[in-house]
């Protein structure tokens, strides 16, 4: 039996597509390799939302030259959507890459596979407008065995004027809603008690008459004891509709990622993200109006094009009226192929952007510690995940609001719920004790 290494970068999506890549080569007779060294291939599933991610990429396939010069019949795979940005170009800039496979070519792996094994170069990044894997049971790559992700929905059509994301993914289309609930009722059933709904905009979920306040319903509904998540919302979709569903099932997370991008209209604007920023407080004011409890995090840019320090000061004000739990927070990288890369200027000195950048950061750090200082003192119901990765004698967990708990293991096992209360915390850890039953 030939085996497969995967390597996977980027979003919890990649995470999802390396699943679904992992079921479809185990059913065609290949094995997932535990290490690199018992493997024929390695696949590399890869992220092209910044350069950052695919200069990674790029120098983990050199890093590979010196394992093939030892192993000349390792093969080496690009997966996903830089695989699908760059195409066919991509091994002639590797040349130790043997094919590249966009992420709706998938079913095709092992013809793919089969034609490198017979020494042939080998490419597939068609885009399909219908593909959504859903008749594939994922395999559960270094599953925790509590947590899973559910792909609901693929692709985008949003068009923001930076992101590659519908050039390399495609058009939006959505899952029947009876294969993802049996998906979650299966995973429920062998003993997972928390899984995460993921789409480029899940709130853009709808087939036929279920939208995605529907979907989270029939989700939640399979049992008190799972957990419901989902990512990412976007803002000029988050309905009231959702937010009273969540109100009304104590088992969906108190977490919503709120990706907003820029505190100014006029960035807002140019990088087509169809809200304003008075849209977007109406959408924190009404999450906060239906779950008070409700932690709130985002994704935001600094120095996209033309951006000024106006627009700037806008961006740290939103963050200090919005009040994040969390943000990731990133420097522009202009992306080929884009709206932005066509029609507009990268203009803003990477100096400047990196100024902005530590600015954002360094605000946030600090409205995250003055949030956690907060909770000390209050009582959570946590999902116990694991061993503290500085202590064995300590376990952690999350809470509903998605923030991480450590505390003393006591009898407390992974993959139950237990109380525990908040005695202190940094601005990225709440650190507690449990309590009794």
């Amino acid at each position: 039996m030939e085996k497969v290494f995967l390597e996977t970068y980027g979003c919890q999506m990649n995470f999802a597509d390396s699943e679904v890549v992992g079921s479809i080569l185990t059913g065609a007779g290949y094995g997932l390799a535990s290490t690199l060294e018992e493997a024929g291939f390695v696949l590399i599933n890869t992220c092209a939302i910044r350069d950052n991610a695919e200069q990674r990429v790029r120098h983990r396939v050199r890093e590979l030259r010196a394992t093939q010069n030892r192993r000349q019949e390792l093969r080496i795979g690009i997966l996903g959507c830089m695989a699908e940005r760059l195409q066919s170009r991509l091994m002639e800039e590797e040349e130790n890459v043997s094919f590249v496979c966009g992420p709706d070519a998938y079913r095709r792996l092992p013809e793919l596979l089969a034609q490198v094994r017979a020494g042939q170069k080998a490419a597939e990044v068609e885009l399909s407008t219908t593909e959504t894997y859903a008749d594939i049971e994922p395999v559960r790559l270094a599953s925790n065995g509590i947590s899973a992700y559910i792909s609901i929905m693929r692709g985008c059509q949003n068009y923001c004027a930076y992101c590659v994301v519908p050039y390399t993914r495609g058009r939006e289309r959505s899952r029947d809603p009876q294969t993802i609930v049996g998906e979650a009722r299966s995973l429920f059933e062998r003993g997972y008690r928390e899984v995460t709904l993921l789409g480029q905009n899940v709130n853009s979920y709808r087939d036929g008459d279920t939208g995605f306040a529907e979907l989270m319903a029939m989700v939640a509904e399979i049992d008190p004891q799972l957990r419901v998540r989902f990512a990412t919302s976007h803002p000029k979709d988050l309905s009231d509709s959702l937010l009273q569903v969540m109100a009304s099932h104590g088992n969906i997370c108190r977490c919503i990622h709120l990706p907003v991008q820029s505190g100014s209209d006029r960035m807002l604007k140019l990088m087509n993200r169809k809200y304003t920023v008075e849209w977007y407080l109406d959408r924190i004011d009404a999450i906060r109006r239906y779950l008070p409890d409700c932690s709130i995090t985002t994704d935001v840019i600094a120095g996209f094009s033309t951006e000024t320090e106006e627009d700037h000061q806008a961006t740290l004000e939103l963050f200090r009226k919005v009040r994040y739990d969390y943000a990731y927070m990133f420097k522009y990288s202009l992306r080929e192929g884009t709206y932005a890369a066509k029609h507009l200027a990268d203009d803003v000195p990477d100096a400047e952007k990196t100024r902005r950048l530590n600015e954002i950061i360094a605000l946030q750090g600090q409205i995250a510690l003055e949030n956690n200082r907060l909770e000390v003192g209050k009582e959570y119901e946590v999902l116990v995940e694991g061993e503290s990765h500085r202590s064995k004698e300590r376990l952690f967990g999350r809470n509903s609001q998605n923030k991480v708990i450590v505390f003393d293991r006591g009898d407390a096992v992974a993959g139950t719920y237990r109380r525990v209360r908040v005695n202190d915390c940094t601005a990225a850890t709440l650190l507690g004790e449990l309590l009794g039953d």
